[in-house]
Order: structure tokens, then sequence, then C-alpha cells
């Protein structure tokens, strides 16, 4: 029987098909890969200022948001979520414990497909992305958005 299946899936023994795209080319990543490697660049900037006290922030993306609104008539979010009127673009999840019992760290959750809908460029997304981090990496720091970009002062 495993003669057969090898038969079904290498026929005339030539070998498995090769990717009709190499690796080599930018084609090969996928949007999620894209999309990951802007919120990498977007937040390695604030990371090189902060990385200090960054490390028990982890970061993560989301494909949609699994959260509503506290109040299905009236839009309101709560302080650790940033939203563009009724759809959340991220989530500050502070740390805790798990239903375990686990130390759990703080963690920033992006949701890719809010957020690529409302870019219109590539540019755009960027800008978008350090946008938010900007807004929720200052709130779990607690410090303002303008001393977030700045920097730490050094004393």
């Amino acid at each position: 029987m495993d003669n057969r299946r090898r038969a079904m899936r290498d026929r005339r023994d030539r070998g498995m098909r090769a990717p009709l795209i190499p690796r080599s080319v930018p084609a090969y990543r996928s949007r999620t890969d894209e999309f990951d490697e802007v919120v990498l660049d977007a937040y390695a900037e604030i990371d090189s200022m902060w990385h200090s006290r960054l490390t028990e922030l982890d970061i993560a993306v989301d494909d949609v948001p699994g959260i509503l609104p506290k109040d299905e008539t009236v839009t309101v979010w709560p302080d650790d979520v940033v939203a563009d009127g009724p759809i959340p673009l991220s989530r500050l999840i502070p740390p805790g414990i798990d239903k375990r019992g686990n130390h759990t760290r703080a963690r920033l959750v992006l949701f890719r497909r809010p957020l690529l809908k409302r870019a219109k460029s590539d540019a755009d997304l960027m800008e978008l992305v350090t946008e938010v981090l900007i807004r929720q990496i200052s709130d779990y720091l607690g410090v303002t958005e303008e001393i977030l970009t700045e920097g730490p002062e050094e004393r």
C-alpha cells in the first residue's frame, strides 16, 4: 500500500514538483508576512529607544478582532482598545494570570484586516501601524505620545 501511495504522489519517478515561485522572489511572501514585516519595522524604532522598558511586552497580530463593544447600541470601547469608530484596530491586554494559574505577559494585539482596509498605500499602512503602536505603547509605559516618540530622557 505504501508503494501505491508513493506512486500516486511521485508519478513516473520524477520527484515532487518545485514551487511555482522561488523563495528569493518578493512575490513569494504572503500578505500576512508583508504585514508582519511592517509591524516589526514600525516597532523596531520604538524598541530601539525604549528596549529596557519593553522587555515584558509581547507584540501579536491577529486577522480580525474577536471582541465586541460593551454596548451594542453605542460603540464605546474600553481604554485598552484603539478603534476607528465601531471597528477595533488594536488591543492592549495587561499582564495577569491565566486559567491554569500561570503568569502572563502584557500583549499588544494588532488586527491585520481592519488596518489593511484603512490604508490606501504601503506608506499609509506604515503610518497607521506606527500611530497605533505609539498610542498603545505610550499607554502601556504610562508616558505621553510625545515623550514616547522623543525617547527616554538620559539622566
